[in-house]
């Protein structure tokens, strides 16, 4: 074919468009560069069609597709065809292997974080129950869908796709963000998200709660460092929880901010 690729790209990125020229391109097109990407990028693409060119992604296309567990998890001919995706980085190739997976939670992982959310006995145990049954898939589409109880739960599941999930949840409120932010029983991996994330970092409770939070990666919590103001900065000069490194630099930016100056 010795059309422009570019209009094609362009027409697949369209939301309303022609289910036809999904077909066509995959069909036709796909070793051409950014096709695949393209029809991955794209809610509106059949997952059947996806699934077609997978081996033709790159991590971007990947990469659109974690970034919409709803629609990844729900096609297990998809998830597989992912497995041969050559384009994918390590982390993508981890992240697709977790979802993978099929067992579920065991009793230890969740039962005192259960006993900390749902006060309840009988409801804990009805909750415990369901969780330990479900596979990994089922976990992804509870942490998308579910409620603050399972949200909670899930935030701190030991498979990091399930986690994502959670982050990824339409139902999860700017509050479960801020706590999120502060616990210091979630992965680092979680807290990367958030801090990655332009909608969570708008709130800046939540950047501060990242800073405080001992769990969060060094690289992460100085990066987040000059956003802190007065008060705070100076309450991370003296706590002992942080990582030196972290509450020396805060010393250093105090002083650079806040120390009286000379008079000439």
């Amino acid at each position: 074919m010795t059309q422009p690729i570019e209009p094609f790209i362009a027409a697949l990125a369209r939301p309303d468009t022609d289910p036809r020229m999904f077909a066509f391109c995959a069909d036709n097109l796909s070793q051409k560069a950014g096709i695949a990407d393209a029809l991955a990028k794209n809610v509106a693409c059949p997952s059947g069609v996806i699934a077609h060119v997978a081996s033709r992604l790159t991590a971007a296309g990947v990469q659109a597709l974690l970034d919409n567990l709803d629609r990844l998890s729900s096609d297990a001919q998809l998830v597989v065809a992912l497995t041969h995706c050559k384009g994918a980085t390590p982390e993508q190739q981890e992240l697709l292997a977790d979802l993978q997976k099929t067992e579920g939670l065991t009793l230890p992982d969740i039962e005192e974080v259960a006993s900390e959310i749902e006060p309840d006995k009988k409801k804990r145990v009805t909750l415990l129950q369901r969780l330990t049954q479900m596979n990994v898939v089922e976990r992804i589409q509870l942490a998308l869908k579910g409620g603050r109880e399972e949200r909670m739960l899930l935030i701190r599941d030991p498979n990091k796709i399930v986690q994502r999930g959670v982050l990824q949840s339409p139902r999860l409120t700017e509050l479960e963000v801020e706590n999120f932010a502060a616990m210091a029983n979630v992965s680092g991996e979680v807290l990367r998200i958030i801090a990655a994330s332009r909608v969570f970092m708008k709130a800046y409770t939540v950047a501060r709660n990242l800073v405080k939070n001992p769990k969060t990666p060094l690289d992460v919590s100085l990066h987040l460092l000059p956003r802190m103001n007065a008060t705070d900065l100076k309450l991370l000069t003296t706590n002992k929880n942080i990582p030196e490194t972290l509450r020396s630099t805060a010393m250093k930016l105090h002083r650079q901010r806040y120390a009286p100056k000379a008079q000439d």
